[in-house]
């Protein structure tokens, strides 16, 4: 039985999703957020030094990093159909796809979220003067790379039905987070019809709904 180390409004909740659409069973432990700090309890660093989640473990296996712990449950389990075949285009861009949704789609968003809330923890005599700086790396910075990164997923969305083709597989489960980020920070308009039916699709999926179940409440931001 694998075991899920499951973290709160975190990105832990994408193996669960995985889990479910492979229709593995698997264990969730639960751990939840400090309300003022946001951080992770300190029992994670006993599952793992960093003391983050993801982690699962499965027999004497302990995996950790989301993509690493994707990597691994579709190599161990068969029978899934959610990687192409290695070496076609498609598998190529899936490989692209899995390591894109943590290597560069999340920093823009995660310095979003830094910067957002320097503010409203800064000390009240020097916050304006925080405030304003952290503002203008927003607008300055930020937001135009959160842009460029939320145009480009429109474009490659209009090349096939999902990101790593016109079937759906874990790429997509691994861009779902950035996506949901993206539009909790910057709703998706007019001009981002694709994204608005990505997120209306896989919200859809039974599976999806069942991770929300076994994971609990879900905070895109």
């Amino acid at each position: 039985m694998i075991i899920v180390h499951h973290l709160n409004n975190s990105r832990s909740q994408r193996v669960l999703w995985l889990l479910e659409e492979m229709g593995v069973e698997y264990e969730v432990k639960r751990y939840e957020r400090d309300a003022q700090t946001q951080l992770a309890p300190p029992e994670l660093r006993a599952i793992h030094p960093l003391g983050k989640s993801p982690v699962i473990q499965d027999g004497d296996i302990l995996v950790a990093e989301t993509g690493a712990i994707v990597e691994y449950l579709l190599e161990t389990r068969a029978g899934h159909g959610l990687r192409p075949q290695p070496g076609t285009a498609d598998g190529r861009r899936f490989t692209y796809w899995l390591h894109y949704a943590e290597g560069s789609a999340m920093t823009p968003l995660l310095l979003k979220l830094i910067f957002s809330s320097l503010p409203k923890r800064t000390p009240g005599l020097i916050r304006p003067i925080v405030g304003a700086v952290a503002g203008k790396v927003q607008t300055s910075f930020i937001d135009p790379q959160i842009a460029s990164h939320t145009a480009y997923w429109e474009a490659e969305l209009g090349k096939s039905a999902w990101f790593a083709g016109d079937r759906f597989s874990a790429a997509d489960i691994m861009m779902s987070f950035p996506l949901e980020a993206g539009a909790s920070r910057v709703p998706y308009g007019p001009d981002k019809p694709r994204l608005k039916a990505f997120l209306t699709a896989i919200h859809a999926r039974p599976a999806y709904q069942r991770a929300l179940e076994r994971g609990g409440p879900y905070a895109y931001a």
